[in-house]
């Protein structure tokens, strides 16, 4: 079966560059272009329903870059599709490299090269546990620029900018993920997400993260003592006032001195 193609850019330009391309290169490539997309969300869900095997992907896009997207594929239950990366600044070249990108294109993408590309991703379609591995590292070489959150949900992957989330909170197997409008659930390490976001989030108790810029005081509260608070009923009755919703997240002890802090 020719391999199914789907092209992410947000400049329609090149989007109708490639699929010209792809179309000049058919006799000698045969293949089935499957779809588009200039918008990462609407890219998610369109190659969650199609399924191609290989994505060309831009790698600076207004939201979210390229090797972002590529990590949220993986997120997927079939692991994500072959990704060749396109671009047209060459100076991410040595960093795609650097962390073994199936291939990186420089625009303009030329009919020989494409072709190279594709055939080496059809190559290894049949290796993508492998794939998997090398975009998944490249991910974490550029975990700092993470501005989404990756939510299944009903069959879809959604995004959540981490800009609009209030809190992270540890429950059972999952981390349930609030906003204003409503609540996810994710899976993952508190402690993980603590060290990546660390600039952005403060823990408040050993089960919950929140938005430093979302904290807009502290008061009294009812919880109950627990081992973290060491048996200090004042300190464990102060809780963090949020921003835009009526929730109200414990302190613990250990992490008062903190909080104190940064509402000061």
């Amino acid at each position: 079966m020719p391999p199914r193609i789907f092209i992410v850019d947000d400049e329609a330009p090149a989007r109708a560059r490639l699929a010209t391309l792809l179309s000049d290169i058919a006799a000698d490539y045969p293949h089935e272009l499957v779809g588009q997309s200039a918008q990462p969300q609407a890219a998610l869900d369109r190659i969650a329903e199609l399924a191609p095997d290989i994505v060309l992907l831009d790698v600076q896009m207004p939201g979210m870059n390229g090797i972002e997207l590529a990590h949220h594929l993986l997120k997927t239950d079939a692991g994500g599709p072959a990704v060749i990366f396109v671009t047209a600044y060459d100076e991410f070249a040595l960093q795609a490299f650097d962390v073994h990108a199936l291939d990186y294109l420089l625009k303009p993408v030329r009919a020989a090269r494409l072709t190279d590309a594709l055939r080496h991703a059809g190559a290894v379609r049949d290796g993508m546990p492998s794939q998997r591995q090398r975009i998944a590292g490249a991910a974490t070489a550029l975990h700092a620029v993470r501005r989404h959150f990756s939510v299944q949900e009903r069959g879809r992957v959604l995004l959540v900018p981490v800009a609009e989330v209030l809190y992270l909170k540890a429950e059972a197997k999952y981390i349930t993920l609030r906003t204003r409008e409503r609540e996810y659930l994710i899976e993952g390490s508190l402690l993980s997400l603590e060290q990546e976001f660390a600039a952005s989030f403060i823990r408040v108790h050993r089960n919950a993260l929140v938005a430093r810029d979302a904290i807009v005081g502290v008061e009294r509260g009812t919880q109950p003592v627990d081992a973290e608070t060491d048996g200090d009923k004042a300190m464990e009755s102060w809780q963090v006032i949020l921003r835009g919703v009526d929730d109200r997240l414990p302190i613990s002890r250990r992490q008062w001195p903190m909080v104190k802090a940064l509402v000061r």
